[in-house]
């Protein structure tokens, strides 16, 4: 449910409407009832909230809510769009009991609502955000966050787009510190594994065109004009271009680095079905320009299935029955799509039935 001061619950009521939806999965609520119930008030929609147990218990329909109560009380007394640390109590403890159903295969995969990063702090949990905080529960080092944007008129690759970031959530003036070889190859390598389902299986993409055997990966510069032969900056040939050279070594279709302005137009124009980006700012203004509402954020490297919406608790929006809901259903519906890719990989001859 994310963090319920912000639109998270909201956005869930009003996604849940969508019939599509329904079709791609059998969706559970993780957080409170009570604060689903006054979402439904606010968004003007006829559902019921049902308080269950588990996921098994879940009879989902457009009308009718399953929610799994996994947080306190306390969220009811919350004052909407502010940074409470009740808030943020409450937007981990779903966050934790997703996660724990994910890893225990109760359920195929979580999407998430915002959380605010303020109020996650003031309850004692310090972590830059969702991403950083799936990693430790789940046990992994190598894990990245993605921007993906499926096939359109603007994105012109059949198998969508997505956007890999080297550095997250940190301050600007520490990207470069952080900004290593291995880190670049390592994010590079990780969005050649996330791309390769989309190829194989054009449904993702909502396309059926043919795609390469293998994802193109376009490698973003960090300095204007990829440093201009060293005049601004060397990191593009002493970092970037190693860690290209040895996932090509490899045999990962990559290229650059390349200034970002140039590289993003050619990506959505099809060149390349993933992008490297340096820095959190470099790759999610581009992407977002190019679909806000549709981006879905995918969580990389963990051993489960994780997306979320692509914006953040909207404070200046909360609570007032107007949140944006087309990015909690593309992202419903990645993760769906990404669930039953995992399941025909492991039980080839029954996923599907």
């Amino acid at each position: 449910m994310g963090d319920p001061a912000g639109v998270g619950p909201e956005v869930i009521v009003g996604a849940w409407t969508d019939l599509q939806l329904h079709q791609w999965c059998r969706p559970v609520v993780i957080g409170h009832p009570e604060m689903l119930r006054r979402a439904v008030i606010v968004m003007g929609l006829d559902q019921t909230v049902i308080e269950v147990a588990g996921p098994e218990e879940a009879e989902p329909s457009p009308t009718e809510i399953p929610c799994i109560r996994a947080v306190s009380d306390e969220v009811l007394d919350i004052a909407p769009a502010t940074i409470d640390a009740r808030a943020g109590q409450a937007a981990y403890d779903a966050l934790v009991r997703a996660a724990e159903l994910a890893m225990a295969g109760r359920v195929d995969g979580i999407t998430t609502a915002p959380l605010h990063k303020a109020a996650l702090w003031e309850a004692g949990h310090h972590y830059p955000g969702h991403t950083e905080l799936l990693a430790e529960l789940c046990g992994v080092d190598d894990f990245a966050m993605m921007l993906y944007l499926a096939h359109d008129d603007r994105i012109r690759g059949p198998a969508g787009l997505g956007v890999v970031h080297v550095t997250l959530h940190m301050a600007l003036a520490d990207v470069f510190a952080a900004l290593t070889s291995d880190a670049v190859l390592a994010k590079i390598r990780l969005a050649d594994a996330a791309m390769a389902p989309l190829i194989a299986r054009p449904s993702l993409a909502r396309s059926q065109t043919l795609n390469p055997p293998s994802p193109r990966i376009g490698v973003c510069a960090l300095n204007p004009h990829a440093g201009e032969s060293g005049l601004f900056g060397r990191e593009e040939t002493t970092i970037i271009l190693p860690a290209v050279q040895r996932a090509r070594a490899e045999g990962i279709a990559a290229e650059g680095p390349y200034p970002t302005d140039t590289l993003m137009v050619r990506a959505a124009d099809g060149e390349f079905d993933a992008v490297v980006a340096m820095y959190h700012d470099q790759g999610h203004i581009a992407l977002k320009l190019l679909g806000m509402h549709r981006a879905v954020n995918v969580t990389l490297g963990l051993p489960i299935v994780r997306t979320s919406v692509a914006h953040g608790t909207a404070f200046d929006l909360a609570w007032r029955g107007v949140a944006q809901i087309g990015s909690m259903i593309e992202a419903v519906r990645v993760a769906s799509q990404l669930a039953m890719e995992r399941l025909e990989r492991m039980t080839p001859s029954t996923a599907g039935r």
